[in-house]
């Protein structure tokens, strides 16, 4: 009879890198070490959060918005801006967004606040 011996040695074992395509707000929360309630606030306020509702009315939220969460909180928390500054700075930061149909809207958007700020401050002058 033939004996066949073999060695076996296992392929080492290595844990997939595996990225979420959502976040829950207590994911983001603990992520951001941020409150949820702040988040929320955020949502709110800033047109750049943009998260998923899932069928419970849960917000679910994609690494692009826990970024836009980030540079809000640097922003607003590590260099002092105000909320209103904050948006101002992001409307003028069209590069931030990855979408062109996003870049216009923030253009149009500044470009709105200049003439409406125009156009009360010539009929202030009369």
């Amino acid at each position: 009879m033939f004996k066949l011996f073999c060695t076996f040695t296992p392929m080492p074992y290595k844990e997939k890198d595996i990225e979420k395509l959502y976040y829950t707000i207590g994911e983001v929360a603990e992520i951001l070490n941020l409150n949820t309630s702040q988040i929320r606030f955020w949502h709110k306020h800033f047109d750049t959060i943009k998260p998923h509702k899932n069928k419970n009315g849960n917000r679910m939220f994609t690494s692009k918005d826990i970024e836009a969460i980030r540079k809000i909180n640097e922003l607003i928390n590590e260099k002092g801006f105000t909320i209103q500054g904050a948006k101002q700075f992001l409307e003028q930061s069209p590069e931030m967004f990855d979408d062109r149909r996003e870049q216009a809207i923030a253009y149009l958007r500044l470009l709105k606040e200049k003439l409406l700020g125009l156009k009360d401050k010539d009929h202030t002058i009369k």
